[in-house]
């Protein structure tokens, strides 16, 4: 197959997930958002941020903590023990799509 085949079979394949196409789309959106409690925000913190940071890091770091302000949840790791060194995981969580908006970890 040619390039400029091969090319225009691609544009063609890519053509219907176009933002103009998918507007057409049906897509349910909750009315309280994606994210629509602390339950919901502190499952996904878990999952990206143990992701990034690992699996003993994190979970040394809960019950982990949600908090609304607006429309963005911040998830942050359950304060250290008395005499740990370092800090804890902050990820912060837009409600109404789910998008992660900021990830940082205390040293």
């Amino acid at each position: 197959m040619s390039a400029k085949r091969l090319s225009l079979l691609l544009v063609m394949l890519l053509l219907p997930l176009t933002p103009s196409t998918a507007d057409a789309l049906h897509s349910y959106v909750p009315k309280n958002g994606f994210v629509p409690n602390g339950t919901v925000a502190v499952a996904i913190a878990d999952a990206v941020l143990t992701a990034i940071y690992g699996n003993d890091v994190i979970s040394a770091e809960r019950p982990q903590q949600a908090s609304l302000s607006g429309d963005v949840w911040t998830v942050t790791g359950a304060p250290l023990k008395p005499g740990w060194l370092g800090g804890v995981a902050h990820i912060e969580i837009a409600k109404t799509d789910g998008r992660i908006l900021r990830v940082t970890h205390g040293r």
